[in-house]
């Protein structure tokens, strides 16, 4: 799919279409079901998708490569695809990306800061994929391709009481 778009100059519309499967995957149970669904018929599963990708205005490519994994029975392996696709892309424009974790919502400049540092950091251009998790208690925890920066109080607190074992 990677190659085909970019021989077509259609990155961008492959990249609109891996952020739209993306978000259909997260917000409906029953697409994610569908293409997980042993129990679906490669023509009930294919029929399901088509119907989705026209309904969301996908690409063609993306539509056949759709229509193709159905017939093929990996529909289930569509969640690693969209993360390998969003990860050739990055590489192609320069761009790494960044998993936030946060106790709180972030705000607009704290976003903007943030992502300046990790730039300045890595030396790419950094997307950043915001998530809040409230066990945190406090801070952040940062992943950047194989690195991850845990500052959270719950981390913390978790070193601290590790700590107060090894002592007793």
């Amino acid at each position: 799919m990677f190659d085909l778009a970019k021989e077509e100059g259609a990155l961008a519309a492959l990249e609109t279409d891996i952020d739209a499967l993306d978000a259909a995957l997260d917000q409906s149970a029953d697409f994610a079901a569908v293409i997980a669904s042993p129990i679906l018929t490669r023509d009930v599963q294919g029929k399901a998708v088509s119907a989705v990708a026209a309904a969301m205005g996908l690409n063609v490519i993306t539509q056949n490569s759709l229509a193709l994994m159905a017939s093929k029975r990996r529909l289930f392996v569509l969640p690693q695809l969209v993360a390998a696709l969003r990860d050739l892309i990055a590489a192609e424009k320069g761009e790494m990306t960044a998993e936030v974790t946060a106790a709180t919502a972030l705000s607009d400049a704290q976003v903007a800061a943030l992502s300046k540092a990790l730039s300045a950091a890595v030396g790419k251009d950094v997307k950043l994929k915001l998530a809040v998790d409230e066990a945190l208690i406090g801070g952040l925890v940062v992943k950047v391709g194989s690195q991850m920066i845990d500052t959270s109080i719950r981390a913390k607190l978790n070193t601290l009481q590790n700590t107060m074992k090894e002592v007793g």
